[in-house]
């Protein structure tokens, strides 16, 4: 059992007590009606052997020496009613709650995306319909992308660094091994990307996308390039600008507070790390055209970017999922056909490299969960409650799972102008 398994088992016991809160919750037909589906998940389980608590009663599925050996315990039975009616949603939902806990939250979610989801998938149409309705609600224009970001980042730049490395990238790093440390791998990443961006000195840059900062001053630092950095995060933009001072590098980076639609010029290199996954599936033709036109003949974009895979995206752009709901509203991952598709449409750029590094990301949001964890008393500090911890534990988790599961995937892609060739 891993530390952060035995400290949110402890927290549970200690916050909610018994595993069932009373004779009326127990009788509520819709709970009755709610397990039969997921219990019937669990007996297709074949590389996991689940132990099932309830009360005083526990039942067990999958084989005894199944790689996988996952304790779930219910502490409040109304979790099956609410699965049947809010379909995968409310599994994130009963967590942050803590009517549900486990021993191993990653190998439970993967065990999950590995079974036949459409049963729980499927919520009640009103259920489904709300949800529609708020993420449509926060769809990106200019003024609603603002609100969209402020909200995940501008929870507080000392929150990112209980859990991110000193360079504040918060994007999958980059992991010669599993014993590079989060720090070094951070920084492989950037290096990665550079070379990918061909770059030379004197070279003006523009990245889409600050985070806080460090790709940017990287970049005018060991490659001599003048940049431009654009964010749309009020703390984000006050982070890096310090940080841009403090390394000595105004003369050659420029820090904007500025949507991505707002920007013009013109550009040797375009770089943008994670952040098309905010634009939105309505966007992303205006996101390519606006970086083709900020880039010169000669020019060339890297773009990495976390996917969802082609067949499944009618499936994602009909439901709202745990990320979208409580994580980044507004959000929306693209699939590598919709991008190939919008870069065709409406631009001239050319895709000349490209490859997906899902294990990379899965161990980047391993390191982030211990630290968020280690930082606990920190976080608690700030004024953060035990629902807050549990629905970040609940994001760091999922998404590690999806990686692995490969129901997501990170890509790295390279663009190039007709002229680049000939620069």
């Amino acid at each position: 059992m891993t530390a952060i398994s035995t400290r949110w088992q402890t927290i549970n016991s200690d916050s909610l007590g018994s595993s069932d809160v009373g004779p009326a919750e127990r009788g509520r037909w819709i709970d009755r009606l709610g397990r039969v589906p997921m219990v019937r998940l669990f007996e297709q389980v074949t590389n996991a052997r689940i132990s099932l608590i309830e009360g005083e009663a526990a039942t067990t599925f999958g084989p005894v020496d199944a790689p996988l050996q996952i304790e779930l315990v219910i502490h409040r039975k109304r979790v099956w009613g609410d699965l049947l009616l809010g379909g995968t949603l409310a599994a994130g939902e009963t967590y942050m709650r803590g009517d549900w806990s486990t021993d191993d939250l990653v190998g439970l979610i993967r065990v999950l995306l590995q079974t036949d989801l459409q049963e729980l998938a499927a919520s009640s149409p009103w259920v489904s319909f709300a949800n529609r309705v708020f993420h449509a609600l926060r769809r990106n224009t200019p003024g609603v992308a603002r609100q969209n970001i402020a909200a995940h980042y501008d929870l507080g730049n000392d929150f990112f660094r209980l859990f991110l490395d000193n360079s504040m990238m918060y994007s999958a790093a980059y992991f010669d091994d599993r014993k590079t440390s989060l720090e070094k791998a951070s920084r492989a990443k950037v290096d990665r990307l550079c070379q990918k961006l061909s770059l030379a000195p004197g070279m003006e840059v523009i990245e889409i996308g600050s985070g806080w900062g460090y790709l940017a001053c990287h970049l005018a630092r060991e490659y001599g390039c003048r940049v431009t950095t654009t964010t749309i995060s009020r703390e984000q933009f006050s982070l890096t600008t310090e940080r841009v001072a403090r390394e000595g590098l105004q003369d050659r980076v420029r820090v904007v507070l500025e949507d991505y639609r707002s920007l013009r010029g013109e550009f040797d290199r375009l770089i943008s790390v994670e952040m098309i996954e905010a634009v939105g599936h309505e966007y992303l033709d205006t996101y390519f055209e606006r970086c083709s036109r900020l880039l010169r003949p000669t020019g060339r974009m890297v773009l990495q970017a976390i996917t969802i895979p082609d067949e499944h995206l009618v499936a994602y752009r009909r439901n709202v999922d745990f990320i979208q709901r409580y994580i980044f509203p507004g959000g929306a991952l693209p699939s590598l056909g919709q991008v190939m598709q919008s870069v065709a449409r409406r631009t001239d750029l050319r895709l000349v490299h490209g490859e997906d590094l899902p294990d990379h990301y899965a161990q980047t949001l391993r390191e982030w969960r211990q630290r968020f964890w280690k930082a606990e008393k920190e976080v608690r500090g700030m004024g953060f409650d035990d629902s807050f911890l549990r629905r970040w534990d609940y994001y760091f988790a999922y998404c590690e799972a999806a990686f692995l599961e490969r129901t997501i995937g990170l890509a790295q892609l390279v663009f190039e102008k007709p002229r680049h060739a000939h620069e």
